[in-house]
């Protein structure tokens, strides 16, 4: 981890060798030439060495994991670059404050500086020393930590040892397992009936499923069926010529007639040993944890496709090795039930109890430690063990549950749970490291919304540019390699695919937090459990917290804080950040009760991300011109209506957030007034929801790199300057207008030139007849328009002619879209939809749905159509159909959709006037409640 560390460093030293801070610095100094050529000098020659040892810790890292010499020498470097870190950053502040009259007055009047300065001579002195404390830290690694010249990391001790233990654990309770009937009778089912041709199987998950258990349950028994098997655990060595060699030792020892030559022979001798061996017979070959696609690629020329039945096993964490698999042959294993972890438990901790019994007292706490393994089979296992030889009393089982997430990281019994993510991490490239321990800042079993996290580590310095990619794009690939990884998991994805939100499972996350500790990346405070906060922590995360510890702890060198604690005293929060903490860069305070930022927030020069949400705060302070670092400012859904003149000063704002509007009454909450200047923020990416006003109009043209736009209250008279500046804005993906009132009339005919990169719109008020048919936001070719909203549009004729034309779309919200009495979705209409809200069409009589239409349709919403007479014709002939939703429908209704034959095949729900939707639902089969689905989730897909 110290090698992330490093590369921050790096980066702030490449931004103040950059040409813009070099130009500042000698316009600022240009009686100092001598001593700003000394510090460039000295930053150069740290940062060179910087990258060295870089190099040398990626490549000695996982080598080195338990040696406490490396390990000291490793926080030394980590303290050393956190504190160049630290210089820089006060240099880039000093070089960058030439607008600042009283800077100009101390330095001609010869007063003393202000304390938040330093003078460049200390800044000069400040980076010699930690130079000259570089160099030490080379000569301590060649006395103390020998280890440059220990041949290639690729063949890790650490890695074979721990690849080994748990490979070999995993196979030895196959015989033991729980809740894999269903995936044993599928994978059976490929392996003996999938025909003659060669198949490869994947098995996926995340560690810790059973996934090398399930597969060595299989190959146990179905290895006599086949001329000859192999085992091979892949993680061992990323060599293909030793996995090669490996595989070929396995079938030959089988026949006691090994190759004399075999460990001198090369890659393609191998390959051709292994092709004639296996000419004419039918092999089962299991790859065990396999990481990287690229270790199978030299074995697919080695396997014959000799028409014999053959079959390959993969087990993996990766989501790219699955894509190895032979069509539709990627069996996911997800974590285990309730009822199946429960079984599990109770035969490891109740193992000598007559039918695995679990004592009446023990039950509830039992239960508690149940609930706290998340299904993970790895994590109950281990602690069902464990407790299978302590007292069976409720004291001491009390004790167990109260401090389990200590016995995760400290009990040696339950080592094989902390090997399964330390390898996980092991494994992950550097970039990715910080990524995955930031998510343990966040409170156990939070949501992780993926614009959020972006934006949060773009904040920290964790993205790094690649080629034309936006740091918002390649953060996102970060966060989709995470989840491919199974470091992450997936909750929600949008209609196209698009990842909105996961989690981190808690055994996973308490493993976590061990790690971030122990490599000083962040503190999570809480009640119960907490880290050691001193003066050198740099992340703070204050989960829960019964005192206003920010007020009574001095800590200098914080750079990110987060509060999610909402009871937490917040009068003092930004004033004492503002005192002792001038360095952060991230200090998030959504849900708190703020009410007022104080001026003081200007003197944070480094602050990056600024969160401000479901706060009650209504104005923002003037200095608030002096964060020029800042990118992010979050303000959503706080009391703020109008910002202070000098945020157009903040020419590094790439996302500012504020207000939304409710989306079935038409009344708005008023956007953000902008002042004058709007033009002067050429990095914004995200603006919402900005009030219409004319000069802001007009100034949207300018703005670039603008991806997501949200303007509200727009007069008719401003539609054809929006659609002017709406021309200009190539990179806009995403956009959502919405008029003053239900009577303005909004014309977007003059948009004669698609937006080429929009896939989500929303047109919120009155739309002008001919929009539909001349706007070429509705026109077919390079269209990739994915999501349409049309609220409150009022149409006379039916709009669904011109936007069936729209074939990519995979979402469609229609609110107060139209007055007609009929709606026909025709054969061949909305291939890729797959959700759709029909809500508030007054006029509404009749629903008809042509078989052939909507093909993909998974979510169908009807909600407050308060004339219509039956259930849609058609709807039974959506076959893909998942969620079926009638929202405070009549009684008259309710009783005819009770009679309905051609809906009793669906899972439908509905609600009526006098009764929420989370006490009301109903399936064809009289099936569970689904609370959640549609009153939360599903609301949230279609609006």
């Amino acid at each position: 981890m110290a090698e992330a560390v490093i590369l921050l460093a790096v980066k702030k030293i490449s931004i103040a060798l950059g040409n813009e801070a070099i130009s500042q610095a000698s316009s600022r100094f240009r009686n100092f030439v001598a001593q700003i050529a000394e510090l460039h000098g000295s930053m150069t020659r740290i940062s060179r060495e910087l990258r060295f040892i870089h190099g040398f810790l990626c490549k000695m890292d996982v080598r080195n994991w338990n040696d406490q010499a490396y390990e000291i020498w490793v926080e030394e470097t980590r303290k050393l670059a956190h504190g160049i870190e630290d210089i820089v950053d006060e240099y880039l502040h000093l070089v960058g404050k030439s607008h600042d009259i009283r800077w100009t007055f101390y330095i001609t009047k010869g007063f003393k500086k202000p304390e938040v300065f330093l003078s460049l001579n200390r800044i000069v002195s400040l980076i010699k020393e930690a130079e000259a404390s570089l160099v030490h830290l080379f000569q301590v690694k060649e006395r103390w930590v020998p280890m440059a010249s220990a041949g290639q990391s690729n063949n890790s001790g650490y890695i074979v040892e721990r690849s080994q233990f748990l490979a070999s654990t995993s196979r030895s309770i196959s015989g033991d397992l729980v809740g894999i009937e269903q995936n044993k009778e599928t994978l059976l089912n490929w392996l003996r009936n999938d025909g003659m041709a060669l198949s490869t199987i994947v098995l996926h998950g995340m560690g810790g499923l059973g996934k090398t258990a399930l597969a060595a349950n299989v190959y146990k028994e179905e290895r006599e069926y086949y001329d000859c098997h192999a085992w091979i655990s892949v993680s061992q060595t990323n060599s293909p010529v030793v996995l090669l060699r490996k595989l070929l030792v396995e079938f030959f020892h089988q026949e006691e007639n090994l190759p004399s030559k075999i460990a001198t022979m090369d890659m393609i001798g191998i390959q051709e040993a292994l092709g004639e061996f296996l000419k004419e017979k039918k092999y089962l070959i299991v790859l065990d944890d396999v990481w990287t696609p690229e270790a199978l690629n030299y074995l697919s020329g080695a396997l014959v496709q000799n028409l014999k039945g053959s079959r390959v096993v993969i087990t993996t964490r990766i989501a790219n090795v699955a894509m190895l698999a032979s069509e539709g042959r990627v069996l996911t294993i997800d974590c285990l039930s309730e009822i199946k972890s429960w079984e599990l438990f109770c035969k490891k901790a109740f193992q000598r109890e007559t039918n695995h019994d679990c004592p009446a007292d023990l039950k509830a706490v039992s239960e508690k430690i149940v609930t706290k393994c998340k299904g993970l089979p790895l994590a109950i296992v281990s602690v069902g063990s464990l407790l299978s030889v302590r007292e069976k009393n409720l004291a001491e089982w009390k004790r167990i549950n109260n401090k389990l997430s200590w016995e995760m990281t400290n009990n040696p019994g339950l080592d094989d749970v902390r090997n399964i993510l330390y390898l996980s991490f092991i494994y992950l490239p550097t970039y990715l490291k910080s990524c995955f321990l930031y998510c343990t800042m966040f409170p156990e079993d939070y949501t992780l919304h993926r614009k959020v996290l972006i934006r949060l580590w773009i904040a920290e310095g964790f993205i790094e540019e690649r080629g034309e990619s936006t740091l918002e794009e390649v953060a996102e690939g970060y966060l989709m390699e995470l989840v491919h990884r199974n470091m992450l998991q997936l909750l929600e994805c949008n209609s196209f695919g698009r990842i909105k939100s996961c989690k981190m499972h808690d055994i996973v996350r308490e493993l976590a937090i061990d790690l971030s500790q122990k490599e000083s990346f962040s503190i999570a405070y809480g009640y119960q459990n907490h880290g050691v906060l001193d003066t050198d922590t740099r992340r703070l995360a204050i989960v829960k917290c019964s005192n206003d510890i920010l007020s009574s702890i001095n800590l200098p060198h914080l750079r990110s804080c987060k509060i999610f604690d909402e009871t937490m005293p917040s009068s003092r929060i930004l004033r004492s950040l503002s005192d002792k903490s001038k360095y952060i860069a991230v200090l998030e305070l959504r849900g708190l009760p703020i009410d007022k930022v104080l001026d003081a927030v200007g003197c944070l020069f480094n602050l990056r991300y600024f969160g401000l949400r479901d706060s009650k705060v209504k104005f923002l302070p003037k200095s608030i011109e002096k964060l020029s670092n800042l990118v992010t400012l979050d303000v959503f859904n706080s009391y703020i209506q109008e910002l202070p003149p000098g945020i157009v000063k903040l020419k590094n704002l790439r996302h500012l957030l504020v207000n939304d509007p409710s989306w079935r009454a038409f009344r708005s909450r008023h956007g953000m007034h902008i002042p004058k200047g709007l033009l002067n923020l050429t990095n914004l990416q995200t603006l919402h929801a900005i009030e219409a006003q004319d000069q802001s109009i007009k100034d949207l043209g300018e703005l670039p790199q603008l991806r997501t736009l949200r303007v509200w209250n727009i007069k008719g008279t401003q539609c054809e300057r929006l659609s002017v500046s709406l021309l200009r804005l190539q990179f806009l993906y995403k956009m959502h207008i919405a008029m003053c009132d239900e009577n303005e009339v909004l014309r977007l005919n003059m948009l004669n030139s698609p937006l080429p990169n929009l896939e989500k719109l929303c047109l919120r008020g009155k739309l002008d007849e001919g929009t539909l048919f001349e706007s070429s936001l509705f026109q077919t070719g390079d269209q990739k328009l994915r999501a349409l909203y049309l609220i409150w549009s009022q149409l006379r004729e039916d709009p669904l002619p011109c936007i069936s034309r729209l074939h990519n779309l995979t979402q469609l919200n229609l609110t107060r879209t139209c007055n007609g009495d009929k709606l026909i979705f025709r054969r061949g209409w909305f291939p890729n939809l797959k959700f759709l809200l029909v809500r508030d069409l007054p006029n509404l009589l009749q629903l008809v749905i042509q078989e052939g239409a909507m093909e993909s349709i998974q979510t169908l919403q009807l909600a407050h159509l308060n004339k219509l007479k039956d259930v849609p014709l058609g709807v039974e002939l959506l076959t893909s159909l998942q969620r079926l939703s009638f929202l405070h429908v009549t009684e008259e209704f309710l009783m005819l959709l009770n009679r309905c034959s051609r809906i009793q095949h669906i899972r439908w729900w509905y609600s009526t006037r006098d009764q929420p939707l989370s006490r009301k639902c109903k399936t064809g089969k009289m099936g569970a409640p689904m609370d959640h689905d549609v009153s939360g989730r599903s609301y949230y897909l279609l609006t």
